[in-house]
């Protein structure tokens, strides 16, 4: 049955442009529909067929109307003549392209525009029919155009579901992740503290040189995630004295060349503990190397400059600030000033000069005030029986 044949059997009234047809979107069964042709003849035929089969119609005289109507409802299917007089049906291809890349658009053309309606296909209409048409032809059609849009759609919401899974699922890790990161840094808390316990000497030692090189990592403004890496470095850097007998790391008075040798043996061997763990791979090159000079003169390698990791080169400056600065058996703890002025003369010597004054542009006021408030918090923390690595020095916040 043609469309001719359809209009005139149809029981229902005859369409009217879309100023005066108001489809009921929540009675429409199968979508909503605009058809677009400045031949008000052949618009009606279109109109009147899908309404009888259960669609939404709404009608326009030309492309300009149609993206008019587009801004302000609707639609899942367009059905457009593209050579209108006005010359806007390849205007409203491209409109919809543009904006809205998921609504269909079937080409309704005659057949010496075929070329035109295949240049439209290739600027995103999905069909095209050729006038005169079949009723059939044009459900059809229509049909095959919402079927492909429903799919694309279909696909297309998975594809976010998906993408929000995975976006789930990272934050999920991430978190696991965190949570793991922190349960190391605890565990690394607790080796240092045991072996501040087992070196009495230098009780407190690890943190407070840990603060002191977060602090000059940060005025270097070196990334977050490298100052993390020193800081664990930092924090482990007399771990090897653990493998060091207690008669020689608790002896009083001074070693012998024999005793030195062994004590200096803390690098390497505190570098071997660490460097089998992946995650402590970067703090164990600082352990390895924390007692390098910058002129070549420490050890246990004897490198120099830039040889030395920035880490480590940080560290030996923070080292030095805390040891002048600390009691110790064989001498009092004497003032920052006098720190401050034993590592400016030591640079470029035994301290990276860049260190040296990214370190002085710290008043001593605030090396103080750091001081003090990890004496503090040891203090609070022993007193309760408790640790709490997330505000402490070694976490790299």
């Amino acid at each position: 049955m043609d469309l001719i044949s359809v209009l005139m059997t149809d029981p229902t009234p005859p369409l009217r442009d879309h100023s005066d047809f108001h489809p009921n979107p929540g009675e429409l069964r199968t979508g909503n529909i605009l058809v677009v042709d400045d031949d008000r003849k052949v618009r009606l035929m279109m109109g009147s067929t899908l309404e009888h089969s259960g669609y939404g119609v709404t009608l326009a005289t030309s492309g300009n109307e149609a993206i008019e109507l587009l801004g302000h409802g609707h639609f899942d299917l367009v059905l457009a003549d593209i050579a209108m007089q006005d010359a806007s049906g390849i205007k409203l291809v491209e409109r919809i392209r543009e904006r809205q890349p998921n609504l269909p658009v079937v080409i309704v053309t005659a057949v010496q525009d075929i070329r035109v309606a295949i240049d439209s296909m290739r600027r995103g209409a999905c069909d095209y029919l050729i006038k005169p048409f079949e009723g059939d032809q044009l459900l059809i059609s229509v049909q095959q155009a919402l079927h492909l849009s429903r799919a694309l759609q279909d696909s297309q919401n998975y594809q976010q579901r998906l993408e929000q899974t995975v976006l789930a699922r990272t934050a999920m890790l991430h978190n696991a992740l965190k949570d793991l990161e922190h349960s190391y840094d605890v565990t690394l808390e607790a080796l240092g503290d045991a072996l501040d316990m087992r070196d009495s000497e230098t009780k407190g030692h690890s943190k407070r040189v840990t603060a002191y090189t977060i602090a000059l990592a940060r005025a270097m403004e070196l990334p977050h995630a490298d100052v993390k890496v020193i800081a664990r470095g930092a924090f482990l850097h007399d771990i090897g004295k653990m493998a060091i007998p207690d008669e020689i790391l608790r002896k009083d008075g001074d070693l012998t060349p024999e005793e030195q040798k062994v004590m200096r043996e803390h690098c390497l061997t505190g570098y071997q503990m660490l460097r089998k763990i992946p995650f402590l791979l970067g703090p164990a090159e600082i352990v390895y190397c924390h007692q390098e000079c910058y002129d070549g003169t420490g050890y246990p390698r004897g490198l120099a400059g830039g040889q030395i990791p920035i880490g480590a080169r940080i560290f030996s400056v923070a080292d030095t600030l805390d040891a002048i600065t600390s009691d110790r058996p064989y001498r009092k703890l004497r003032s920052f000033e006098d720190a401050r002025q034993e590592i400016v003369e030591s640079s470029g010597t035994q301290f990276d000069p860049e260190v040296v004054e990214a370190y002085l542009k710290i008043p001593n006021e605030t090396w103080e005030e750091l001081r003090k408030e990890i004496e503090s918090h040891e203090k609070q923390f022993s007193t309760l029986g408790l640790t709490d690595s997330s505000d402490s020095p070694s976490s790299g916040n």
